[in-house]
This record gives C-alpha cells, structure tokens and sequence, in this order.
C-alpha cells in the first residue's frame, strides 16, 4: 500500500492522545485495515513500568476487539517526537509478526515528516508466529 501525507495528520491525532506522565515519549500509530477501517493508538504508561502498552499495540489490540482477524491489516503508521523516525519495539515487532502479513509496510515518522518504511519481516527476520504452527 503505497503511503497517503494524509496520514500524517491522522498519525500525530493518534500521538496527541498519549498518556506518557513517565518517559514523556509520546508514541502515535494509524492502523489500516484492508476494508479501510483505521484504527488509532497511542501509547500508554503505568507506575509498573512493565504494565505499559505501546502505540501499535493499542491499535492492533482495538481492531481485533471490533473484530478483525489477522491478516486483515493493509499498513500501520508510527510517530514519535524523534529527531529520526522510531521503529516499533520487539514487544510490538512480535504482535506485528502475529497479527500482520509478512509484507504489510510500516511506516515510521518523526515530526519532519520523514518516513521510513519497512515490512513486518524486515522488521523481524526469521520471527516465529503462530503462522508457523499450521
């Protein structure tokens, strides 16, 4: 799916909804499903630091509560305040590999507007699904 600029202003929506009181390091991320339903996420903080859920997550995890499956996904946009776009965490890397097509694009932006994109597979080479267990 070749990248929309308006996408930007739905990305940076999503970041504006972060909840960071800790590491101030708002994360946004627009999900794309196939049908073109979107989703937004943002991240989202806890005193238990290990209890904080990221962007992409929150966006995958709220489309697959309105009941979208894997593989329905088109793209994902991500977002931070950065200098240099910020790609997802190994934690979402995983749930991307789980959820997403191994040629879905990721999209990671910085305020500058510049744009990276990836697959799920070169973001997680050789990574390991539930895919694998069929």
């Amino acid at each position: 799916m070749e990248f929309n600029r308006e996408w930007l202003h739905e990305v940076r929506h999503a970041q504006s909804k972060a909840y960071t009181p800790y590491s101030r390091f708002n994360v946004g991320a627009y999900l794309l499903a196939k049908d073109g339903q979107a989703f937004h996420g943002c991240n989202v903080e806890n005193a238990a630091y290990g209890e904080a859920i990221c962007a992409e997550r929150t966006a995958l995890v709220s489309a697959i509560a309105q009941g979208y499956k894997p593989g329905d996904f088109a793209a994902i946009v991500v977002t931070t305040d950065a200098d240099e776009p910020s790609s997802p965490c190994g934690a979402c890397r995983q749930v991307l590999k789980e959820l997403c097509d191994d040629d879905m694009p990721v999209y990671m932006t910085n305020p500058a507007g510049d744009i990276i994109e990836r697959t799920v597979a070169e973001l997680l080479p050789l990574g390991f699904s539930g895919k694998d267990l069929d």
